[in-house]
């Protein structure tokens, strides 16, 4: 399965039996509003639980930039998240320094390239918490 639309497609139709476990791992999907066109974009990202939160990585594959839903999400912090069948509001933040320290043992431990593309680049790839909205 690709990682892409398809993905997206198939995970929401599924209410994410197809979807959302992917490679060995575990994938929520993201829907951000773009800051500048005010649509939403929604991605597969993988995630890890981080008690009632839920922890994602902004990597872009190690590239000098941020990803655009992290662009999004900085912009407009109110996110739609589906955890396979689970679709609710949340509030997204960048994880603090010691939040990030904590969870990325366990991010790595589910991505190992994780810790590849920090090597590939020169900006700090950030955690990011996704809080359910009350």
């Amino acid at each position: 399965m690709l990682f892409g639309k398809e993905h997206v497609d198939r995970y929401q139709e599924t209410d994410g039996r197809e979807g959302h476990d992917w490679q060995g791992t575990t994938v929520l999907l993201l829907t951000t509003t773009g800051r500048k066109s005010g649509l939403e974009r929604t991605t597969p990202l993988i995630y890890r639980t981080d008690g009632d939160a839920f922890a994602i990585v902004a990597s872009n594959g190690g590239a000098h930039d941020h990803p655009l839903w992290y662009k999004n999400l900085l912009a407009q912090p109110e996110v739609g998240v589906q955890v396979e069948g689970d679709r609710f509001r949340a509030r997204a933040r960048t994880a603090s320094p010691e939040e990030k320290a904590r969870l990325w043992p366990s991010l790595t431990a589910t991505w190992s390239a994780y810790d590849q593309y920090q090597t590939k680049t020169d900006r700090e790839i950030p955690v990011v918490i996704l809080d359910r909205a009350a």
